[in-house]
């Protein structure tokens, strides 16, 4: 028995006054309220309508019922419509995971405008290199580069693309000279992103196709801006995604190598736990990030 549904029919029934209209307004027969009802009161031991052919009126237990199942009714109700209309509103707390590079680099740009649009929600923004389980961490959401996402109960939306390419100083290509092939990288000294797929084999994309190089890295590090300034100081050939090669390859820091070849392109995945959808915080910061991209 569905004692919520049990409660509103009771209560439907005492209101209209007559089981006819209450079936109905519920749009079921008198006949199944009727079993309903008889179900409710053999479990309460208890009979809560006096009924005849022409009357019907509440017994004391059915008075007390009544109220109390009113009031519960109520209640869920207030709940509910407090839940929807909380669903649609920014605010509460948004808890954001990312990397340290994309965090530092992407979002912590736009969030002061992202903060004075929404001054009722507060914001949690950590930022890891290594992937974390995002529900443990109590994460609404997390941003993750990744080539593909591995199946798991976790929804991963694709909300845009970067581009990896390879990168050196002008300085250290000047002294080093400067790899005319794929093949001529493995002459240098390779800097390597600790946690990437391709730290230690790079599948390069370009006018002749795809090339696979193998490669040991000299210096291996867990940080994209600690690479990138490695590469500034001239300490080698290393790749960058777009998002944090962009300005110091407008300032003239650093210069692309092969400039025809890059590696294949990563997606960014907003990463979240629900099925349901996204909240109105989640959607609302995800859409100051589609922006953030776009610029």
């Amino acid at each position: 028995m569905d004692k919520l549904s049990v409660m509103h029919a009771f209560r439907r029934i005492v209101e209209r006054g007559s089981f006819s209209r209450a079936a109905e307004d519920l749009g079921v027969s008198p006949a199944l309220l009727s079993r309903e009802i008889k179900l409710l009161e053999e479990s309460l031991g208890s009979a809560l309508l006096t009924r005849t052919t022409r009357s019907m009126s509440l017994t004391d237990a059915g008075r007390l019922y009544y109220d109390e199942a009113a009031g519960i009714l109520d209640a869920v109700s207030g709940v509910e419509t407090r839940i929807r209309d909380g669903a649609g509103a920014v605010r509460g707390h948004l808890r954001v995971n990312a990397s340290s590079s994309f965090g530092q680099t992407v979002i912590a740009p736009f969030l002061p405008g992202f903060l004075q649009a929404y001054p009722d929600l507060r914001l949690t923004l950590s930022m890891d290199d290594r992937v974390v389980d995002m529900v443990e961490g109590g994460f609404d959401v997390s941003i993750r580069i990744r080539s593909a996402m591995p199946d798991s109960a976790l929804v991963a939306r694709k909300i845009g693309t970067i581009r990896q390419r390879i990168f050196a100083a002008p300085d250290y290509l000047a002294r080093a000279g400067t790899p005319e092939r794929p093949q001529d990288i493995r002459s240098h000294p390779v800097i390597g992103f600790l946690l990437a797929d391709h730290l230690t084999h790079w599948s390069l994309e370009g006018p002749e196709g795809t090339i696979s190089i193998e490669l040991d890295p000299k210096v291996r590090v867990g940080n994209s801006l600690v690479l990138r300034d490695l590469l500034i100081a001239g300490q080698g050939i290393g790749t960058l995604p777009d998002f944090v090669s962009n300005a110091p390859e407008a300032m003239g820091e650093l210069v692309r190598v092969l400039p025809g070849w890059e590696l294949p392109a990563p997606v960014i995945f907003a990463v979240t736990a629900s099925r349901l959808g996204m909240d109105a915080r989640v959607t609302a910061f995800l859409d100051h990030l589609r922006a953030a991209l776009r610029g």
